[in-house]
């Protein structure tokens, strides 16, 4: 049984549906390798990706170690790679940690961030930095 199915589109673009809850993705070639860039890249997607999973594993071990986050809110800035093959080299994530925290909250959100399955299934050849703001109430 299938997760997803996607689907060409044409023009460099695609269509994704997770099939248990019928939402769609449209994806699109980047401008800077053919496509017109009207949206998500499947590059763009697996930086974007990497910090909704950090902002998830996060809010969990919030609530599992009883941390007054207020709000969680991410930037990424994703480099792709000067020389063939063309992928990803470098992913920056800056999280905005809104809330209440103490040394040990800090730890269990640091740790959380680098431990969310998105960032193990990337390779280790690429470059991830992660930079946590905390911004305290």
């Amino acid at each position: 049984m299938s997760d997803f199915k996607v689907t060409y589109k044409g023009n460099f673009s695609t269509e994704m549906v997770h099939l248990e809850s019928g939402q769609a993705i449209i994806t699109d070639a980047p401008k800077d390798n053919q496509g017109l860039g009207r949206t998500f890249s499947p590059t763009d997607l697996i930086a974007s990706s990497l910090a909704s999973c950090m902002i998830t594993i996060i809010a969990i071990a919030a609530k599992t170690h009883k941390i007054n986050i207020i709000n969680l809110e991410s930037n990424i800035k994703k480099t792709m790679s000067k020389t063939l093959p063309r992928k990803i080299s470098k992913i920056d994530v800056e999280l905005n940690v809104e809330g209440e925290f103490d040394e040990k909250s800090k730890l269990i959100i640091e740790r959380s961030a680098k431990n969310c399955p998105v960032h193990h299934s990337l390779s280790k050849d690429m470059i991830i930095n992660v930079n946590i703001k905390y911004i305290t109430i």
